[in-house]
């Protein structure tokens, strides 16, 4: 692999501290309330330098969505070799850990509270979001279906399936109690119970499936009582 220029680097560097601006800025001010200053400020750059890697405020926001989305879908877009059961554990928390962090809990309730005003901005954030997170989630279910693990008529339908099932009542709960976040082990067991619907519903082999899934279950609980002595 060849090594990246110093430049390369800045350059990367850069477009992070970008990002992680945005994402606190969009957070905070909303996303009719924020602007290209705000976000140069934040980032510690110049206006100008700011508009040399994002041209508007729409093209920041979704490259700042798509990051996130990105972040959550990477195990289903490079599947790891430990099967499909280690694929959707690791997604349900990949999932968990980034939609219920406080500044995406922040985001998430500051569009809530402008759509009705700004219907754009709800279209905005669904395209470059939840509706690609979406297709990614279908793709990666597909591709099960194709080699014999899963089974369903619909792949849309499967996939919403799959995200209701492991954390829309917790995720719902954080997004109007602020002031009250759920436990690991709160997470843990909505994620677990999620898992084991799915696959009774939509796996070809569902006893070994949750045979797997008890087992994972299992070694991460070990390894979490471990972390914690």
């Amino acid at each position: 692999m060849t090594a990246l220029s110093r430049r390369q680097q800045n350059k990367i560097e850069r477009e992070r501290r970008i990002l992680e601006a945005a994402l606190k800025v969009f957070s905070e001010m909303g996303y009719s309330g924020a602007n290209m200053d705000a976000v140069a400020l934040e980032a510690n750059l110049s206006k100008p330098t700011l508009y040399q890697y994002f041209q508007s405020k729409e093209a920041l926001f979704s490259a700042m969505m798509l990051g996130e989305r990105d972040q959550m879908l990477a195990v289903f877009e490079r599947p790891s070799d430990r099967g499909m059961v280690a694929d959707l554990l690791e997604f349900s928390w990949d999932y968990a850990d980034t939609v219920l962090r406080p500044d995406l809990l922040s985001l998430a309730r500051l569009i809530i509270g402008e759509v009705q005003r700004f219907p754009e901005i709800g279209r905005a954030y669904q395209e470059v979001g939840p509706d690609r997170l979406l297709r990614g989630i279908m793709d990666y279910l597909e591709d099960q279906r194709r080699t014999g693990r899963l089974a369903f008529d619909d792949a849309e339908l499967a996939a919403q399936d799959l995200w209701g099932l492991i954390l829309s009542a917790p995720r719902t709960q954080a997004l109007y109690m602020p002031d009250r976040s759920p436990s690991r082990a709160e997470i843990a067991r909505y994620l677990n119970n999620g898992l084991k619907v799915f696959l009774k519903a939509y796996s070809t082999q569902p006893e070994t499936d949750l045979a797997e899934l008890a087992r994972l279950i299992g070694a991460q609980s070990l390894n979490q009582v471990q972390h914690d002595a």
